[in-house]
C-alpha cells in the first residue's frame, strides 16, 4: 500500500482516502477487462471469481453504478458495465443531449441479481425545466474475463423505453403537436381512444410540419431507424398544435375500443368500401407495434373470399351451382377435412359450401385452375394484397406467396404461408363488396399527394354480385349468423378459425360488411370465428361510420 493511503468503511461502502481526497466506490471498480490501478494493482493477481454475483456484490456494484450515473460520470458508470463501449455514449447523452440533471436514483430491494430502482431528475432547456420520474431495473452479472460483478448493459438500464441505437434528446420538438380530427371534425385523443396513441404519434412525426402548428420544447427518444416515430417522454413547453384531418370515425373508433377490451389479445379495423377510408383501428393490448396494421398471421377461412372470387372468375363455380362438399379431400398426398369432419348432402350449392365454410369444396377444384399460383395472382391483381400501400402510417400489406402442391392447397383455406392482418382482411371484404380495390388510407391522399396502390383489375359485376350473395347467406343462416344477428342493413360475413402450430385453440377470425362499412377482427386463441371475433366485428358495424 502506498504511504499515506488509508482504507475506511463509510456507510458500508469502501472509500479510498489519499491525501485527504475521498473517492467513491464506483471509482475503484474497473470494467470487464478495464484497467486496474488502486489497491489491487499492488497485490498479486486476485483469483477470478465464478458463479452468480453474491448479494453483497450485487448491492455494491449497483450502488457504484448509481453513484457514478447520478454524479454525471458517464465514463465511470460505463466502466461498471459489461459493455463500456456501448454504455458510455448513452450515459453521456443523458446529460449532454437530453439535458437531464439533478439525478437521484433510489434502489428497491434486490431480487436475486436484479435491482429495481426509480429515477427522479430534472430536465432543463431554454429556460424551461420540469421533473422527470420513471422506474427501471438492472441485472448484475459476472464479467466473462475478469470475474468482476458488473451491470449487464442494456439501454433500458437508462430508460425503460430506450432501445439499442436510439438516443435521448431534449430540445425544440422534431415536429409540432397535432390536433387530429375525424372525418366529421371530432377531436381524437389517445386519452379517449387509447389504440390511437401510437398512430397519432406517427401522424405527428410525419405530418406535424405541414399541419400549421409550431413546435414546443420536449424530451424524447429519437428512434434508431429512419421512418420509425420518436417517443415523447416529457413536454417542457407546449407549442401550437396544427389540425390534421384523418379518415377515422369517432363513433366507430369508440365501438372498436370497447369491443377489443373484451378479449385479452384482439384487434379490429373498419374500412369504407366505396373510398378505402379507414374508419377505426383498435388493439388490446395497445403496444408500439400495431398488430391490427402490422401483424402477420394465417387468416383461416376468411381468405375464402379471395378463393371464391378466383373460382367464380374462372367459371369453375357459380353461387347457385352444385358443388361437392365431402368430409375429406386429398391434394397431392396431403389430406384436408372440414371442421368436425362434416359433409354437405349431394346437390348442395357453392353458396351453401361457402356459408358453411366447407374446406373440401375448394380443395377439390384446385386442379381445375391449372395454375398453382392462381390464388397468389388473384390476391395481388384483384385485391391489392402485397402491393405497397401508403396509408399514411406504417402497415404490412399482406402476403400470399406463390406455392405448389400441398402448400398451395393450404392457402386456399387461409392456412400455410398466407400472412394477413385485420387491415388486410377488412380491405379484402371491402373489395368484395364493391368489386374494386381501393387502397385503405388513414389520412387523405390530398394531404401529401402520395401515390396509392392500384390493383390490375376489378371483378366483373356478375362475380361481385355472387360474392355478395354468398356473404349475405353466411350472415343470414351460415357460420356468421349468430354474430351478425344484431347488425342491420345490407349485411354479409365470413368466419375463420386459423390453426397455429403448437397452439391448442385456434385463432378466431371474422370479417363482415353492413352497407358501406367493412370490418375484420382477430382474437388470439379465440376458437371459432363466430365465437369471439364475430361479436367484435358486429359491435363496430353497428356503430356505422
Amino acid at each position: 500500500m502506498r504511504s499515506g493511503a488509508k482504507v475506511a468503511v463509510v456507510g458500508g461502502v469502501f472509500v479510498l482516502v489519499a491525501g485527504g481526497v475521498g473517492y467513491g466506490a464506483y471509482g475503484m471498480l474497473g470494467g470487464d477487462g478495464g484497467g486496474g490501478g488502486g489497491i489491487a494493482a499492488q497485490n498479486a493477481t486476485p483469483e477470478v471469481r465464478t458463479g452468480p454475483p453474491s448479494a453483497e456484490e450485487t448491492a455494491e456494484t449497483a450502488k457504484g453504478f448509481f453513484d457514478a450515473w447520478a454524479a454525471g460520470d458517464a465514463a465511470g458508470a460505463a466502466l461498471l458495465t459489461n459493455n463500456e463501449a456501448e454504455a458510455e455514449p448513452v450515459l453521456t447523452s443523458y446529460g449532454e443531449a437530453a439535458h437531464i440533471g439533478e439525478v437521484k436514483i433510489t434502489p428497491g430491494p434486490a431480487v436475486g441479481t436484479k435491482v429495481p430502482y426509480t429515477v427522479s431528475a430534472t430536465v432543463a432547456f431554454g429556460g424551461k425545466s420540469k421533473p422527470l420520474t420513471y422506474a427501471s431495473e438492472l441485472t448484475v452479472v459476472r464479467g466473462l474475463t475478469t470475474g468482476k460483478a458488473l451491470v449487464d448493459w442494456e439501454p433500458t438500464v437508462v430508460h425503460p423505453k430506450l432501445t439499442k441505437g436510439a438516443t435521448l434528446r431534449t430540445g425544440e420538438s422534431s415536429a409540432p403537436q397535432i390536433e387530429a380530427v375525424d372525418h366529421n371534425g371530432a377531436v381524437l385523443t389517445k386519452e379517449k381512444y387509447p389504440s390511437l396513441g401510437p398512430i397519432l404519434e406517427t401522424l405527428r412525426q410525419k405530418y406535424g410540419a405541414v399541419s400549421g402548428g409550431s413546435p414546443g420544447i420536449e424530451t424524447w427518444i429519437e428512434a434508431a431507424e429512419d421512418g420509425q416515430p420518436d417517443t415523447t417522454l416529457l413536454t417542457l413547453a407546449k407549442g401550437t398544435p396544427g389540425k390534421l384531418q384523418t379518415t377515422l370515425d369517432a363513433g366507430a373508433q369508440a365501438a372498436a375500443e370497447r369491443a377489443v377490451k373484451k378479449y385479452a389479445q384482439s384487434s379490429v379495423v373498419a374500412v369504407k368500401p366505396s373510398t378505402g377510408a379507414i374508419r377505426a383501428v383498435a388493439n388490446n393490448p395497445v403496444t408500439e407495434f400495431n398488430v391490427a396494421l402490422q401483424g402477420k398471421q394465417a387468416p383461416g377461412s376468411t381468405l375464402k373470399i379471395v378463393t371464391a372470387a378466383l373460382l367464380l372468375e374462372k367459371g369453375l363455380v357459380t353461387a347457385d351451382g352444385v358443388t361437392e362438399c365431402p368430409k375429406e379431400a386429398m391434394y397431392q398426398g396431403r389430406s384436408f377435412h372440414n371442421l368436425k369432419h362434416f359433409a354437405l348432402p349431394e346437390g348442395s350449392t357453392f353458396t351453401q359450401s361457402f356459408a358453411r365454410s366447407c374446406n373440401t369444396a375448394l380443395i377439390k377444384l384446385i386442379d381445375d385452375t391449372k395454375d398453382d399460383a392462381a390464388l397468389a395472382k388473384e390476391a395481388r391483381d384483384v385485391f391489392g394484397i402485397g402491393l405497397d400501400w401508403k396509408t399514411g402510417v406504417v402497415t404490412t400489406d399482406g402476403s400470399v406467396p406463390e406455392e405448389v402442391g400441398g402448400e398451395a392447397a393450404a392457402q386456399y383455406i387461409g392456412q400455410g404461408t398466407v400472412q394477413m392482418n385485420v387491415l388486410n382482411m377488412a380491405s379484402i371484404t371491402a373489395t368484395a363488396r364493391t368489386g374494386t380495390f381501393r387502397q385503405p388510407v388513414i389520412v387523405p391522399q390530398s394531404l401529401d399527394d402520395r401515390p396509392l396502390a392500384t390493383a390490375a383489375r376489378s371483378l366483373s359485376p356478375a362475380v361481385t354480385q355472387q360474392l355478395n350473395t354468398m356473404m349475405r347467406a353466411t350472415a343470414a343462416w351460415g357460420t356468421g349468423a349468430r354474430s351478425m344477428a344484431t347488425v342491420g342493413g345490407d349485411k354479409g360475413a365470413k368466419t375463420g378459425s386459423a390453426e397455429v402450430d403448437g397452439q391448442e385453440t385456434s385463432n378466431s377470425w371474422f370479417t363482415g360488411f353492413s352497407n358501406d362499412l367493412a370490418a375484420a377482427a382477430v382474437v388470439q386463441t379465440g376458437g371459432h370465428g363466430g365465437d369471439a371475433a364475430g361479436p367484435v366485428v358486429a359491435e363496430v358495424l353497428r356503430a356505422g361510420g
